[in-house]
């Protein structure tokens, strides 16, 4: 069994790699051999590193071509994203082509898709784009989210469309959890806590893991007795959630940079729906000791940039910069968008021997000043130089 290939593992394989059958592989040939040096993260010890036929190896390369020395880290990853969505909804594949490069350029390697309204699935076949792992679209109430984005469904449906986007994505299915409710003028689950339990067993029944967008409290118990297997943002959580998520391995997507959103969703919403500008300002101001809350208790955090949501493409940076800026040890921070989150989505955490050489050089130690990431001396997918 080739362990690159998601296509030669089992079902249950693919439910813990976070990986879908249709995937490809990593492609092979000719391609010139390249040598980067310097250190390596995680561990930062000295290297020499050569990347031949797409792989990493430490064994010297005869020929090899020298590359851009400095810090090599592990290509990041992008772990709440959306190609292919704009304001307005899906977008054209050129369109989506340019966030992909983007965000590939801003050393995002690999992205976990978090829901999108047009097929994506073509990324696979381009060598030169990252790698993709795709939620296919969001799934929300009827009329409970944002126009074009999701398909909306009622309670009885919802196991039934979980069903078709886990076979059509890779791995994970989206959830809208809550959201605004016109009737009640504040932020309501989107669905009962049974149709949520439902749809969650249903997607671990086809091998996939769920998500589900929460920005308030009451939803989220249900969803995480349920065995939701992470929550996005998660800006309601208590701390008998907290622990709940600790218990249940639930991970959580803080997407930092997004809840710097929640003033404008407020002053939005104030005159029309006063409850629910009160409860997004409230969200806001106790969203940092809620977060660090979930650091501290031990939930694993991962970076996601929300890009084509409602921030900009190519900034997985930034949301790391935010991350450590909450109080999040700098190598915990970079860990969330690189080695850790790489081994939670089911890829090599490290460049280890005969690793894929998706990786991101660096002139100066991002652990000493995050903001290295944010300019990148060279990006390296797939054993090619692409940034």
């Amino acid at each position: 069994m080739d362990p690159e290939d998601p296509r030669s593992h089992s079902t249950a394989d693919l439910y813990g790699l976070g990986l879908r059958a249709h995937q490809h592989p990593v492609a092979s040939g000719d391609m010139r051999a390249l040598r980067f040096s310097g250190p390596v993260l995680p561990d930062g010890e000295p290297r020499t590193l050569y990347v031949a036929d797409g792989h990493v190896t430490f064994d010297h390369v005869p020929g090899a071509e020298g590359g851009v020395d400095g810090w090599i880290v592990p290509g990041l990853v992008d772990a709440h994203c959306h190609l292919g969505l704009d304001d307005d909804g899906a977008v054209s594949d050129q369109a989506t082509e340019q966030q992909a490069i983007e965000d590939r350029d801003a050393g995002a390697l690999l992205i976990r898709d978090c829901g999108s309204a047009a097929d994506t699935s073509w990324i696979h076949d381009r060598d030169d784009l990252p790698r993709l792992i795709r939620a296919g679209r969001h799934i929300a109430r009827t009329k409970r989210y944002i126009r074009g984005y999701a398909h909306e469904v009622e309670p009885a449906e919802l196991p039934a469309y979980v069903a078709r986007e886990a076979e059509r994505g890779d791995g994970w299915v989206k959830l809208v959890g809550d959201w605004i409710s016109r009737e009640d003028g504040d932020l309501r689950p989107s669905f009962p806590p049974e149709a949520f339990a439902a749809a969650i067993r249903v997607a671990h029944e086809h091998g996939a893991r769920v998500t589900a967008h929460c920005f308030g409290h009451e939803v989220l118990s249900g969803l995480i007795e349920a065995g939701i297997d992470c929550i996005e943002h998660g800006t309601g959580l208590h701390q008998d959630q907290v622990e709940a998520m600790v218990a249940g391995g639930v991970a959580l997507v803080p997407t930092v940079m997004q809840t710097d959103k929640f003033p404008e969703h407020a002053a939005s919403a104030a005159g029309k729906f006063p409850d629910y500008g009160r409860t997004m300002t409230d969200l806001f101001v106790s969203r940092r000791d809620t977060i660090m809350a979930a650091y501290e208790a031990g939930v694993a955090l991962y970076a996601g940039s929300d890009g084509g949501g409602i921030s900009r493409h190519g900034n997985i940076a930034g949301e790391v910069v935010a991350m450590a800026a909450f109080g999040m040890p700098p190598e915990y921070a970079l860990g969330a968008a690189s080695w850790r989150a790489r081994e939670w989505l089911g890829w090599n955490a490290g460049l280890e021997e005969g690793a894929p050489a998706d990786f991101v050089v660096y002139d100066a130690n991002p652990l000493e000043d995050l903001s290295v990431l944010m300019r990148p001396s060279a990006v390296v997918l797939r054993g090619a130089v692409v940034a």
